[in-house]
């Protein structure tokens, strides 16, 4: 998933496929448009809230993550925030909720090799603590490596031959 370019229309149309709803039923949901028009939203990279707000119900699918999740991924950083902007009212996004899909996001750019722990720590805004937190967490177990058959004894005993 992309987060920092959102499609919707690819989305919404990825979402009905996997579901299988007959255009039948998006028609009887969306009483004012033509098949064309739906046709015309799994192009479009952006609607409107409101049609969004039906998908949304139709698809029993929250569309509107994605734009939160872009939010939370590439919030501007706040260096040289003037006072005054400071305390404002208006509301605010919290960097510090990190969704499984943001998660996945960001071990897959470390795991593809696509950046660093460095680049992401820097362009996200994560800190080390966290990032190195789930690392642990999310990484795959670690498996010993195999035992060597060389045919040597093991400690205390008698060497292993088939014979």
């Amino acid at each position: 998933m992309n987060f920092k370019d959102i499609h919707i229309g690819s989305l919404l149309l990825e979402k009905v496929t996997e579901t299988g709803i007959p255009m039948e039923r998006i028609l009887k949901n969306f009483t004012d448009k033509e098949e064309d028009a739906i046709m015309a939203m799994y192009e479009a990279k952006s609607i409107d809230t409101e049609l969004l707000l039906k998908w949304c119900k139709l698809l029993r699918h929250d569309f509107f993550r994605y734009y939160s999740q872009h939010l939370i991924l590439y919030k501007p950083q706040e260096k040289n925030v003037s006072p005054i902007l400071k305390n404002t009212e208006s509301p605010s996004f919290i960097k510090q909720i990190y969704t499984k899909e943001i998660i996945d996001f960001i071990l897959e750019l470390i795991r593809t090799g696509k950046k660093t722990k460095s680049e992401v720590m820097e362009e996200y805004n994560i800190p080390k603590t966290t990032l190195f937190r789930w690392l642990r967490k999310y990484s795959p177990p670690k498996s010993p490596p195999a035992p060597e058959n060389s045919g040597q004894a093991p400690e205390g005993g008698a060497p292993n031959k088939l014979e």
